[in-house]
């Protein structure tokens, strides 16, 4: 497996850095009680250290906003991953609850402020993914959603030989989505200008350390060209 940026976006987006990884024979369960008390215990660090109004100004959530507006995606209405899971800590809810490695994967994000794509590599077509602009009409069916939607052009998409697998670094595909029989998953570390490999390398170690210790697995790091 390998990812390849394709040059048009490297061109525009110069800045851009991004890390993968791919972790092996995951034992995923819906629930542990250890990573509920874990998410109890982030969200009152959360609290400690930001408020809904100043959120916005935050370096690396101001750094997703304004690539969000650059590929067509109004922040304010579809929030940055990141964000949107601080926002509904400080906003007084709960953390969603999927299973045991989504859940683990959104602490790592919400600790380390970065958008962090999960697929399940056994869903993937093909040996490699390309990060490239979706072609005006494509179609895109995200997680959660009741049918696909049609794509404008201006957005960076994640592909496989079968088609579209995320936008990004917003949304991902309803087709590779991490359930509790994947036992192989691919994790895309999302920067973006503003964003660089610090932050990656940090958010990267985090969710590595998180899902192993509640999914077991082994990790193992993916070429990015």
């Amino acid at each position: 497996m390998r990812v390849i940026i394709d040059q048009k976006v490297r061109r525009d987006f110069s800045e851009l850095m991004i890390l993968a990884t791919i972790i092996r024979d995951l034992k995923i369960v819906r629930e542990d009680p250890l990573l509920e008390s874990l998410k109890d215990e982030v969200a009152r660090e959360i609290r400690s250290k930001y408020d809904v109004e100043s959120l916005k100004y935050v370096p690396s959530v101001r750094a997703y906003r304004d690539f969000f507006w650059k590929i067509g995606i109004d922040p304010t209405k579809s929030r940055p991953a990141a964000e949107a899971l601080i926002r509904r800590i400080l906003l007084g809810n709960r953390l969603p609850k999927i299973n045991a490695f989504v859940d683990a994967l959104n602490l790592a994000s919400v600790k380390s402020g970065v958008a962090i794509g999960s697929f399940d590599t056994d869903q993937i077509v093909g040996e490699s993914i390309t990060i490239r602009y979706a072609v005006k009409g494509e179609s895109f069916q995200g997680i959660g959603m009741d049918k696909p939607i049609t794509l404008c052009g201006r957005e960076v998409v994640l592909s496989d030989d079968a088609g579209l697998i995320a936008i990004y670094p917003h949304r991902d595909s309803e087709r590779t989505k991490i359930i509790e029989t994947t036992r192989n998953a691919l994790l895309i570390f999302c920067g973006v200008p503003g964003v660089g490999l610090d932050m990656l390398r940090g958010a990267m170690n985090l969710a590595v350390n998180l899902i192993i210790k509640f999914c077991g697995g082994l990790s193992m790091l993916v070429e990015v060209e």
